[in-house]
C-alpha cells in the first residue's frame, strides 16, 4: 500500500468517526493515572518553548499539556478531528498536517508527543516519520510514544460508534521501536508497558 493510500483511508475514517472518537476519550485521562503521570513528566522536561502534539485527534493531549503549562499545538491528518480541537480547546493552535510531511521549521520545537498516533504508519514509513521528527525537535529535546504493544497488523473495519473505517493498526513491540529510534538519531531514555483504559496492552517511550 503506498503512503498515500494508507493515509487517504486514515483520514476519510477518522473524518468519518470524529465525533463519537472524542466522545469515547474526552475522560480518559481521568481513568489512567501512569499516563497521566508520564505527560506530567514529559511538561517537566520540556522546560520552554513550542511542543507539538502530532496526530493529536481531538485535542486532549494537547488540552492537556496546555493545562501543565506547556506552549503546545496539535496536527492532525483529519480537519473533521481538528475542527473538534479547535471548538472543545478555544484560542489553542491546531492544524491539519501529516506526519509524513511535516511542516515544521528544522530545530524548532522543545518537545514532540505523538500518543497512540504512529499505530497506523507502516513498518516501511516509520524511519522517514522518525527522522522527520528528529529533524523538527532542538538538540536534546524530550520525545514522547505512546503505542499498542504485539506483533501484529489488524485492519479495523468498524468502530467507535459502530461507523465503518478502513484503517491498519500496527502493534509493536517497545524494543522494535526503541531501535527504530536509535537509527534515526534518538536516545532512547526510558521504555514501560501497562494496561489500562488507552490500552489493554500499551506502552510508553521517552527518547531525546
Amino acid at each position: 500500500m503506498s503512503s498515500e493510500d494508507w493515509q487517504a483511508d486514515t483520514r476519510i475514517s477518522y473524518d468519518t468517526v470524529a465525533g463519537s472518537y472524542a466522545e469515547m476519550v474526552r475522560g480518559l485521562l481521568d481513568e489512567t493515572p501512569y499516563e497521566r503521570a508520564a505527560l506530567e513528566l514529559f511538561a517537566r522536561q520540556v522546560g520552554g518553548g513550542v511542543v507539538a502534539d502530532v496526530g493529536c485527534g481531538p485535542g486532549r493531549i494537547t488540552g492537556y499539556l496546555r493545562g501543565l503549562g506547556v506552549d503546545a499545538f496539535g496536527i492532525d491528518l483529519s480537519p473533521a478531528m481538528i475542527d473538534i480541537a479547535r471548538r472543545e480547546f478555544p484560542g489553542v493552535r491546531f492544524e491539519v498536517g501529516s506526519m509524513t510531511e511535516l511542516e515544521v521549521a528544522d530545530a524548532s520545537l522543545s518537545g514532540l508527543v505523538a500518543w497512540y498516533s504512529l499505530i497506523h504508519v507502516p513498518d516501511e514509513e516509520i524511519g522517514a516519520v522518525l527522522a522527520h521528527l528528529r529533524r523538527v525537535l532542538r538538540p536534546g529535546s524530550p520525545l514522547l510514544l505512546g503505542f499498542h504493544v504485539g506483533d501484529e497488523t489488524q485492519l479495523k473495519t468498524q468502530g467507535y460508534g459502530g461507523h465503518a473505517m478502513k484503517v491498519y493498526v500496527h502493534l509493536r513491540q517497545p524494543e522494535q521501536l526503541a531501535a527504530w529510534l536509535e537509527e534515526a538519531g534518538f536516545t532512547v531514555e526510558m521504555q514501560m508497558t501497562l494496561s489500562s483504559a488507552e490500552s489493554r496492552r500499551g506502552a510508553i517511550l521517552f527518547a531525546r
